[in-house]
């Protein structure tokens, strides 16, 4: 039987995930035994009886820095346990997150997230870091809440988690396009039908008027995945 995809996430603040990984597909694939996720408390690697890990930052300014020592030790810990894990560091300013990198990530061996706070992370704590990624060009209070969409966006791509072969094959941005529109009972809805094309059981013609919708809803919505 093959082992469970284990994701490995650092962070200040553990009891932030409770509610999120124990419902839905990723409680399910848990369940399962499809994944793991184990989150690792950086403060039990702090110094001192304080378990500090963070101070001020060189050359003055505003708010605390994390300190290397405490945020290398919990990586390397975490990469004992699931060697040959990516180790992602979750930062506004790393690259943007996308699709491809969730199919990317969940065709690996395992996955490390460190989430960080405060001002950010001491600069020599990426040299033990495989990327750096962030999930849009706006700035949260930490790292918890990327880490939460990684973990989520990579579990559900696992085999056998979502339940239909092409569910994750058919989505928004899987092709390069946004996902055409759906439709469910009833056939019509205060006035408004349920396009014919869906209801004649013709596949070619559904998987063509499919198509032509995703190019629409992505001409409106991002045209620049439109982009040569």
């Amino acid at each position: 039987m093959k082992s469970p995809f284990k994701i490995d996430i650092i962070t200040l603040f553990p009891d932030m995930f409770k509610g999120p990984f124990d419902m839905s597909m990723l409680w399910k694939a848990q369940d399962k035994g499809l994944a793991t996720i184990k989150l690792w408390d950086m403060r039990e690697f702090g110094l001192g009886s304080r378990r500090t890990v963070d101070d001020t930052p060189y050359g003055g300014g505003d708010g605390m820095v994390l300190k290397p020592e405490p945020v290398v030790a919990a990586i390397e810990a975490a990469k004992a346990e699931n060697p040959g894990a990516p180790v992602i560091i979750m930062t506004p300013g790393g690259h943007q997150y996308h699709q491809a990198m969730a199919q990317e990530y969940a065709q690996a061996p395992g996955l490390i997230l460190v989430a960080g706070h405060y001002e950010g992370f001491d600069e020599r704590i990426m040299a033990y870091a495989d990327g750096q990624l962030s999930i849009g060009d706006y700035v949260l209070t930490g790292g918890e809440l990327p880490a939460m969409v990684v973990a989520d966006s990579v579990v559900r791509l696992i085999p056998g988690v979502l339940g239909g072969e092409l569910s994750a094959h058919d989505e928004s941005f899987s092709d390069g396009l946004l996902e055409y529109p759906h439709y469910t009972r009833p056939a019509e809805f205060r006035g408004v039908p349920v396009p014919q094309v869906l209801q004649n059981g013709h596949h070619a013609e559904i998987s063509k008027w499919r198509h032509e919708k995703s190019l629409e809803k992505t001409r409106q919505y991002r045209p620049d995945l439109l982009q040569p």
